[in-house]
């Protein structure tokens, strides 16, 4: 686990990230990994001297699994409350399903890492039903009132309700999918976007970075890849100018 800023944690699952808010004793968790990387999740929370009942709230980028993992068993644990866009409400509570299948992956299995990510992700839990009955819409526009004030940016595309969550008080960006900087079937490093079997609509996605691109924030934290430092408009020129030119 690394603090990317003042009070602000990357933490690291099966390759997938989680972030942890702190303010004072409470905590703010955005996305959990898969459902192998519970453990991991809640050894990061006590790691800084606190534990999950200290989560004030959790926060969901978007409803994959690999982003599900620990919010699911906390919430059914300690009935923490859940909190994601409007439009992904319904996601969560799997009405419908916008997530690639091991069908989707059959045709790449001879590319660059597929299988050995594929091995991974299934020891992580990937296959396991996941859902949540009862994840809330976020309360109102503007920041969270929950610890370090996160305020959500509708970044849609990778799935029709992903959010990403800023920081402004420590110019940090929590991404999730709309933009990372590494991801096990990618040979890039650095800003960039997931590998077109991942989303659900890439159009959505170009035209939420430049969502992103406005605004004020020098760090990033993915849902895949490290943390880096540089402005977010640089970043989302990087990631589109490698999407264009494949």
């Amino acid at each position: 686990m690394d603090e990317v800023a003042p009070n602000v944690f990357r933490a690291t699952g099966t390759d997938v990230n989680v972030a942890i808010l702190r303010d004072g004793d409470a905590l703010t968790l955005i996305d959990g990994g898969y459902p192998g990387d519970i453990g991991a999740v809640e050894g990061a929370i006590r790691s800084l001297g606190r534990r999950p009942e200290d989560v004030q709230g959790m926060l969901l980028t978007h409803a994959h699994i690999d982003h599900m993992g620990a919010i699911v068993a906390f919430h059914d644990r300690y009935g923490i409350p859940v909190f994601t866009d409007p439009a992904e409400v319904a996601h969560v509570r799997r009405d419908y399903l916008e997530q690639a299948t091991a069908k989707d992956f059959l045709p790449m299995l001879h590319r660059h890492g597929v299988l050995p990510w594929l091995l991974r992700i299934a020891r992580a839990g990937a296959t396991k039903p996941l859902s949540l009955d009862d994840a809330h819409a976020f309360p109102s526009d503007g920041p969270l009132d929950l610890p370090g004030a996160p305020v959500p940016v509708a970044t849609h595309g990778h799935t029709s309700g992903h959010t990403a969550y800023h920081l402004p008080q420590h110019g940090v960006i929590v991404t999730g999918d709309a933009l990372v900087t590494a991801h096990p079937l990618s040979k890039l490093q650095g800003p960039q976007l997931l590998p077109a079997v991942f989303d659900h609509g890439t159009s959505d996605t170009l035209a939420a970075l430049d969502h992103l691109a406005t605004l004020d924030a020098e760090t990033i934290l993915p849902g895949h890849g490290p943390s880096v430092s540089m402005p977010i408009a640089a970043a989302v020129a990087q990631a589109v100018n490698r999407y264009r030119i494949g």
